[in-house]
């Protein structure tokens, strides 16, 4: 009760619709080949005689050119699915990307005081070499000669500095000296 059954359709119009799809199937699906992948193009002919059907009234003499009409809006279609799924998936990476999950601000506030522990344990000359290569970005040489010492030596603080950074324990001979911490300079408009 209330369902509506759609009518069956006319033994004219089952006749006319297999004439149609026995004289034109094939070269709708080439059109659509020209066009598409054959899966897409085999889809592109069920759609195109979908319409078809539920047009069948509307459908002129020669029918061809009507078709392939439907056909091609029929691939446009197919091509904006694909395209809005192509930026969905592009768009749903990014946002992947984004909402890695980060660790906590309870474990950033601890992993950056240890860090700052170790890098006060350091000599004053290690945390600088570190401090200059990790930091600011200079290569050994560069640092050298930030600092005024040969590149040997500046490898040699900087081998030194890593390996206590590693082992995270400070030096025996080293008393740790108090970090300065410098605020960051604001961007002036």
């Amino acid at each position: 009760m209330g369902e509506e059954r759609p009518e069956s359709p006319a033994t004219g119009d089952s006749v006319r619709f297999t004439g149609l799809w026995d004289a034109y199937a094939g070269r709708v699906f080439a059109y659509a080949s020209r066009h598409v992948d054959h899966h897409a193009a085999q889809e592109v002919v069920s759609e195109t005689f979908l319409v078809a059907w539920r047009r069948l009234s509307d459908v002129p003499e020669p029918a061809l050119p009507w078709l392939l009409v439907v056909a091609r809006n029929t691939v446009a279609n197919h091509r904006r699915t694909d395209r809005r799924r192509d930026a969905l998936a592009d768009k749903m990476g990014r946002l992947e990307q984004l909402a890695v999950s980060a660790p906590g601000a309870d474990i950033t506030v601890a992993d950056r005081g240890e860090v700052l522990a170790v890098l006060a344990a350091l000599t004053p000359t290690e945390r600088e070499a570190l401090l200059l290569t990790a930091w600011d970005g200079l290569n050994a040489t560069e640092a050298a000669r930030v600092v005024g010492c040969s590149v040997p030596a500046m490898h040699v603080r900087l081998f030194r500095a890593r390996r206590r950074l590693r082992a995270g324990t400070p030096t025996e001979s080293a008393t740790p000296a108090p970090l300065r911490v410098v605020p960051e300079p604001r961007s002036v408009r």
